[in-house]
């Protein structure tokens, strides 16, 4: 079996799809994206595609270390993006041909499903208290949302005071027993961001994800010291490398890689085996499509450390389209009590509906994230 043509669809609300063909007739899909640069990613989808036309796609691990090492420049969001596209079609194709699921080809599968999390309601934390008592009712145990807004490196205790009281209506509404996971989103700087934490211990939240941005990890240690709630992030790193400094300073308990943005299903498979090593546990990152969240499923079949996945059903970006209308088999992602079982078609499990892929790729996206800016007007991360 050769591949003989890599397809790439833009297609809403903010999603990048990748079609592998082989001269066998079987096709795999892939989900190569960065929210906000996919347009630059498929350019280096094409660009990896100059080596991959021709060859057996079966020799996943060989190809994903070409398309690694084979060029001097490594690493980061829009390389691993494509990558990783490239691989969860390549795992697909090689699953198909196989009869077989991916997770069954990972050594199989160690749980029949996983609890799932429902995000809550858009970027202002005022928004979301109202939504969180629906989504219990749908049968979430466990809920998502961003902690706070904009907050300055040194900023009033009026704000925190904001977020502290969103929380508690939140907790109020829900009962003890419900998992919340707060987002700090990388908005808070160090300064704030303990603060923030022991003031939200009270809660007894599931974690707090990014307290600091990826590149201030140094004050993990910090925050980690004045709170004891679990500490999460790992959606803004790219490879086992990036990983492995966090795993080593002992501050994180939780890890989040994406798989539309760590390197696939051959990167993360590593990634959580290494994090298992430390006591680590493993909630892939995925406000994503339908061929993303297949992906993750094999990786969170086959990992003893996954406890929880992301899902973006629902989620307030998905406007225009939902990661169901890219399907065809919608019971793919059987949700129940919580749970959503893992997928035991062949490849991905997905079955993608390549006529309206084509249809909505003709309107595409230019998805851009907003832009905030302080009081005084320097700009504020989102």
């Amino acid at each position: 079996m050769k591949i003989t043509k890599l397809t790439t669809y833009i297609v809403p609300p903010r999603w990048l799809f990748l079609k592998v063909e082989t001269d066998e007739g079987i096709v795999g899909w892939g989900e190569p994206v960065v929210e906000g640069r996919a347009l630059t990613v498929e350019a280096a989808v094409h660009e990896l595609a100059d080596y991959l036309v021709g060859k057996d796609p079966f020799l996943i691990e060989d190809h994903w270390n070409v398309m690694y090492r084979g060029g001097f420049y490594r690493g980061g969001a829009i390389h691993m993006s494509a990558l990783a596209g490239i691989d969860q079609a390549l795992w697909d194709i090689k699953g198909k041909a196989l009869g077989q699921p991916v997770h069954s080809l990972l050594g199989g599968q160690c749980r029949d499903k996983i609890k799932v999390y429902s995000w809550i309601g858009g970027d202002r934390p005022s928004d979301v208290a109202r939504n969180a008592k629906d989504v219990v009712a749908r049968g979430f145990k466990a809920i998502k949302l961003n902690g706070c807004e904009e907050l300055q490196i040194v900023d009033t205790n009026e704000k925190i005071d904001k977020a502290v009281e969103t929380i508690g209506i939140i907790r109020d509404a829900i009962g003890p027993n419900i998992g919340i996971g707060v987002d700090f989103h990388g908005r808070v700087h160090r300064p704030m961001a303990k603060v923030l934490a022991k003031e939200l211990e009270q809660f007894k939240l599931m974690f707090i994800e990014e307290p600091v941005l990826s590149e201030n990890r140094e004050a993990l240690k910090e925050i980690a010291n004045h709170c004891s709630t679990p500490i999460a992030l790992g959606e803004r790193l790219y490879s086992r490398w990036d990983f492995k400094s966090v795993l080593a300073d002992g501050y994180v308990d939780i890890i989040q890689p994406d798989l539309s943005h760590a390197g696939g299903i051959t990167e993360c498979r590593k990634i959580a085996s290494m994090a298992e090593a430390y006591d680590v546990a493993l909630a892939p990152h995925c406000p994503l499509g339908p061929i993303a969240l297949a992906a993750c499923l094999q990786i969170d079949a086959i990992s003893y450390n996954a406890f929880i996945q992301e899902q973006s059903l629902g989620i307030h970006y998905n406007e225009a389209n939902d990661i169901l209308d890219y399907v065809s088999n919608k019971d793919v992602f059987h949700y129940e009590d919580g749970f959503v079982s893992i997928p035991q078609g062949p490849g991905l499990g997905v079955e993608v509906d390549e006529a309206y892929v084509i249809e909505r790729a003709k309107e595409g996206h230019r998805w851009r994230n907003p832009i905030w800016r302080h009081e005084d007007g320097s700009v504020a991360e989102w």
